[in-house]
Parts: C-alpha cells; sequence; structure tokens
C-alpha cells in the first residue's frame, strides 16, 4: 500500500503585513515546522502553486518536488467561499453537492486524480505528502472516498490538519484524520 499525507497549508499573515515578505506568518512558521517534527519523511512532495501552500511544506522541513495548479473547491453559485464552516455534516453536505451537480463533480474528480497522480509517484509502502487548500481538500476526499461515512468525518480542514489516505490497485482504501491544532502546544 501506499500512503498519501494531504495538509491545508498552515497560518497565513493578515493586516498590513499580509503580501509582504513570506505569506505564512511566524505562528504559521512555528505549526508547519511542529507538524513537519512528527511526519515523514517523504518520498514525493507535491503542492499547490500558491506560495503559502510551497512555504507551508519547506517550514515543515520538506523540499518541495513540484507545484500543481490546483483548482478551488469554492465553485460559484455552488459552493460560497467558506460555506463549509457553517454546515453541521460538511463532508455529507459537500457528498450530496457533488452528487447533485456536475460542476463540482468535475472539480472535486480533477483534485481526486492528482491526489491519485501523486501518490502512484512513489514506491509500494512509500509515503508523498500533498499541501493543498481548504475547500478544495474537503471536495477531493469525498471524492476519494465516496462511499465513506461522511457524516462521521468532523470538521473542515483547519490550517495543518491534514489525512493521511491509503492508496492500492490504483485507488484510495481508508483515510485516518490529523487535527493540527489539538496536538500543538499553545502559547503561553
Amino acid at each position: 500500500m501506499r500512503w498519501l499525507d494531504v495538509r491545508r497549508h498552515s497560518l497565513t499573515k493578515k493586516g498590513a503585513m499580509r503580501g509582504r515578505g513570506s505569506h505564512l506568518s511566524a505562528d504559521g512558521i512555528a505549526l508547519a515546522r511542529f507538524i513537519g517534527s512528527g511526519v515523514g519523511p517523504y518520498e514525493r512532495v507535491v503542492t499547490s502553486s500558491s506560495p503559502r501552500a510551497v512555504e507551508t511544506a519547506v517550514a515543515m522541513g520538506f523540499a518541495v518536488d513540484d507545484t500543481m495548479e490546483m483548482p478551488s473547491g469554492y465553485v460559484s453559485g455552488e459552493i460560497p467561499r467558506h460555506a463549509q464552516w457553517d454546515w453541521t455534516e460538511p463532508y455529507q453536505q459537500i457528498a450530496d453537492i457533488i452528487r447533485k451537480s456536475r460542476t463540482v463533480a468535475a472539480v472535486a474528480e480533477t483534485h481526486r486524480v492528482i491526489w491519485a497522480d501523486v501518490v502512484e509517484g512513489v514506491t509500494e509502502s512509500g509515503p508523498a505528502l500533498l499541501v493543498g487548500h481548504g475547500g478544495a481538500i474537503e471536495l477531493a476526499l469525498v471524492a476519494c472516498l465516496p462511499d465513506a461515512s461522511h457524516n462521521t468525518w468532523g470538521t473542515p480542514f483547519a490550517h495543518c490538519d491534514g489525512v493521511r489516505l491509503g492508496f492500492t490497485d490504483g485507488r484510495f482504501v481508508s483515510v485516518e484524520f490529523h487535527r493540527a491544532l489539538q496536538s500543538h502546544p499553545r502559547p503561553s
């Protein structure tokens, strides 16, 4: 079995500092370092082309092998930006939307194909890391495991939250969630 770890990018700068220098905030760097100290190594590391995703992988301690354009999970007229945070069962809601909307299904399938391509690029029993974005990760996850009990998956992906997917015989077969801020020590 191959393994794909997927993480949402870390915390970004806000206010007047946004758009200046690095995209991650100091807290974002600290969180990514903490997460990186407990995972890996990886045979392959792929991020979205967004600087905050690349910087997250590097702050975690991993060189980025490739970047990819990844579509937004926020689909105009279908899934508003950050809507998943207002839903009681976000993954079940996403699964329902995917079943009803060809547009959303196509975006979810694009992500599923990207995820499968990334993990197929490692050896048997090998791990890969993909760093992406909230909204898109939730869609992709439902597309990767369409028959799972989505109503048991909990909250959407906060910064640096992750999931480990098992992949065998050309398909995703298991999921294990890793919530970042629950394990990260809080500053005093």
